[in-house]
């Protein structure tokens, strides 16, 4: 086009000559088949017609140049074919060519609808915003900042959710599902009170008259929901059920497997650096109570612990190891070694490589004297000035435990009876040679970031000593006869369920005739207190000051013959009194209970572990049908504490965000209509463009078409810069979240499920705004929009 030289120029610094050039260029540039050149020299000097005509002839060698013009010369010099018009009509045509013959009838065809796809509207609506890109991005960014609320919020929630299930899997160790004998259902009572605090706020309400009142039985529902949320769960059907290989709960279970606890009570005692002896009662289930007492009657103290444990059994491995790779795992060994018979046991430290100044003295390795004088002083509010106590390992292991069991602190009568002489210190001293002696082979320690700490007791034994201790106090002579004379007690020799009331009363003669003469007398005291017998059936006392060593046993002898008297002839009234006070309540499980009889089938609490979350659930979903396969009395009921726990701060974190997803949808609302706002102005911009394409054929839904296909494209604009920013906004947000927490344990992150829902949410929002501009566009009438400048 001979305007290289000017390419830098502006259009406004181009001659009339170099602009219809310029023009020209364009057309050319797409390679058309046709040229249409409307007056290309109008306004232009001869020279410069001349040059524009000289090209426009070069051109027209490979290509058809329609040129329309009033200068007549120029046609002539330069067109192959002239054709004359006017006033619309053809005046003349050279070269014309020659045409068939038409005269035949004009057949008319039906060439369908005009119409225009999607894509077509979608390109019209692009190239108009690639147009404005600077408005359409700023359109797209105020459109996005309500996504970016919501997903920052959801972001956060995630990230919440997932270090909840987190907490739960690290702590399926610690918290395993466990079902005691006797349950209570959380879940059920929580429901009981909801439903009452609902029908407080919104049930109906009952008006008092003005000289009455109304009850409010709402206590009382809340006790009586509390009484029926209790039950007994029978755990010998459920352990074979357990122990099924071909149950489908197996497959679940994971490698710490399934742990049967048993309620096994023992009496554990020492002796301290002064060889004052300690006696500590422990069980496994049900707390334990400390005493200590001097040897040989010469004093005596006693204290009690119920809120502490001093021993507690390790978890075992599910391969039959005594110690399950969760305790050695995470627990230090700072010295000896783990236990590897049933008689060692472990001692367990703190963090700091403490144990409690309670315990130290209860285990006996704190002078009793010295904890005695420690307590004086603190009841007495003296200034408390505390040594600074500390033992070598070694000396620590050296220490000696003795352990006996509830069986054998019965001693057997001539009568074939039983009598406890568990609170005689010298038959007590005896029954030490007997005991069962254990010692520390090792001091554990709990890891730093360890995550099953949870040995609370000071002293950790292992559960082969749970079933040495079970064996002998199964074979201990009272609770063999008593399983051998289950309805008979064993006590006192009498039954537990008399048939009649002559048998109470053939039984109560024949219990106060094997009473010993301080029985007799005690007995016989209690029915004149209670005026069940008169005063002068009592024989005068013969005491004297002077024989006050003697009195008490002279008094004693005398009551019992006093008593001895009456049982001649005594009131049935009496002796039924005497059987409800003494013999009255007993049974054989009360008595198998106290002796300390534990059967391996009946476990007092089942802990059964999960490896994963999931495989908790279907565990749960596996008691479920078991549940469902049994009768109503063979049920398990149990509380999945951690569980509910979680769900209901999972609960509360989802109202929170539900709370702020709310209001941050009112800019989601505003956007909405900033979109219409934004598209009606694109309708006033292209009202031409509108007009020109319902006068080439587009309908009026081809016209909203164009205008939906604009605010879809908007609203995927904004839903993918939202989410961009989004993420963006994640890399220094967990920063500061991290910083906060000083943990790297939690982190907001946005689901991608979410993000595609917040990019359709974002895509019908802005649709729903434009709907109307898209309409007002359609019902534009095409003349009038052609003729709009």
């Amino acid at each position: 086009m001979g305007l290289a030289e000017h390419i830098h120029k502006r259009p406004n610094q181009l001659s009339g000559g170099q602009m219809q050039r310029v023009a020209i260029a364009r057309a050319l540039v797409n390679n058309p088949d046709i040229l249409l050149a409307d007056e290309p020299t109008g306004a232009l000097d001869s020279e410069t017609s001349q040059q524009v005509m000289a090209l426009l002839k070069e051109v027209a060698q490979n290509r058809l140049v329609i040129m329309v013009t009033h200068n007549s010369e120029l046609a002539e010099t330069y067109a192959n074919r002239i054709i004359r018009l006017q006033d619309g009509l053809t005046v003349s045509d050279t070269n014309a060519p020659e045409l068939p013959d038409i005269s035949a009838t004009a057949e008319h065809r039906n060439l369908g609808r005009s119409s225009m796809s999607f894509i077509t509207a979608l390109n019209l609506s692009f190239n108009n915003l690639r147009t404005k890109l600077g408005r359409t991005l700023l359109t797209a960014f105020a459109g996005s900042i309500g996504i970016i609320g919501i997903a920052l919020i959801l972001s956060l929630s995630t990230g919440v959710s997932q270090y909840i299930d987190d907490v739960q899997k690290e702590t399926m160790v610690s918290y395993p599902i466990s079902i005691d004998a006797e349950s209570i259902d959380i879940a059920a009572i929580m429901a009981q009170r909801r439903e009452t605090v609902r029908n407080r706020l919104g049930g109906d309400v009952q008006t008092a008259s003005p000289e009455g009142i109304l009850m409010d039985s709402s206590d009382l529902n809340i006790e009586s929901g509390n009484r029926f949320s209790t039950t007994e769960n029978n755990l010998t059907r459920f352990k074979q059920y357990l122990d099924n290989p071909a149950s489908d709960i197996q497959e679940y279970i994971g490698e710490n497997g399934v742990v049967y606890s048993y309620d096994v009570r023992f009496r554990v005692y020492a002796y301290d650096p002064n060889q004052e002896r300690i006696q500590y009662e422990s069980s496994s289930s049900s707390g334990s109570t400390i005493s200590s007492s001097l040897p040989f009657g010469g004093g005596a103290m006693s204290s009690s612990s119920t809120n502490k444990t001093a021993f507690e059994e390790l978890l075992s491995g599910s391969n039959g190891e005594l110690v399950s790779p969760v305790i050695t795992d995470n627990y230090d060994l700072l010295y000896g070694s783990w236990p590897k018979a049933f008689d060692e046991l472990v001692l367990v430290l703190e963090e700091d490589n403490t144990i409690s100044a309670t315990m130290l003295y209860e285990l006996g390795f704190l002078p009793a004297q010295e904890y005695r004088e420690i307590q004086r002083k603190l009841e007495a509010k003296e200034d408390l000035v505390l040594p600074d106590y500390s033992w070598d390992y070694a000396d620590l292991m050296k220490h000696t435990f003795y352990l006996l069991p509830p069986g054998m602190f019965y001693e057997s009568q001539d009568n074939g009876t039983f009598v406890y002489i568990g609170d005689d210190d010298f038959q007590t001293e005896s029954l030490l040679k007997e005991a069962l002696e254990v010692h520390i082979v090792g001091v554990i320690r709990p890891l730093p970031q360890a995550d099953y700490t949870h040995l609370q007791s000071p002293l950790a034994y292992t559960n082969a000593l749970t079933q040495y201790l079970i064996d002998w106090n199964n074979q201990t002579p009272i609770v063999k006869a008593q399983l051998n004379t289950p309805d008979v007690n064993v006590l006192n020799g009498m039954q537990f369920t008399p048939a009649d009331e002559e048998a109470k009363l053939n039984d109560t003669k024949r219990y106060i005739e094997a009473m010993t003469i301080s029985e007799k007398a005690g007995l016989y005291t209690a029915l004149l207190r209670f005026g069940a017998v008169t005063p002068g059936t009592t024989p005068p006392s013969t005491s004297t000051p002077n024989m006050s060593l003697n009195m008490p046993v002279r008094g004693e002898a005398a009551m019992a013959a006093a008593l001895d008297r009456y049982m001649l002839n005594p009131a049935d009234e009496v002796l039924l009194r005497v059987y409800d006070s003494t013999l009255a309540g007993g049974s054989l499980k009360k008595n198998l209970t106290d002796f300390g009889h534990v059967s391996f089938d009946a476990p007092s609490s089942i802990s059964i572990y999960a490896d994963s979350f999931e495989s908790k659930d279907a565990i749960s979903m596996s008691i479920t049908k078991y549940n469902e396969s049994v009768d109503e009395k063979d049920r398990i009921t149990y509380t999945d504490y951690v569980a509910l726990l979680m769900s209901s701060v999972t609960s509360i974190i989802d109202v929170i965000s539900y709370v702020l997803i709310a209001f941050v949808a009112v800019s989601l609302v505003v956007s909405c209509i900033m979109i219409g706002i934004i598209t009606y102005i694109s309708v006033l911009e292209r009202t031409k463009e509108i007009g020109i394409l319902r006068a080439i054929g587009a309908s009026k839904a081809n016209i909203t078409q164009v205008f939906n296909a604009e605010t879809f494209i908007v609203g995927l604009i904004s839903g993918g810069l939202g989410i961009a920013i989004t993420y963006l906004i994640l890399l220094p947000g967990n920063a500061i979240i991290h910083r906060m927490l000083g943990s790297t344990d939690m982190s907001a992150s946005l689901n991608p499920l979410h993000a595609v829902i917040l990019i359709v949410i974002s895509v019908i929002l802005t649709l729903i705004g434009g709907m109307i501009p898209a309409r007002i566009a359609a019902k534009k009438d095409p003349v009038v929009a052609l003729r709009t400048e």
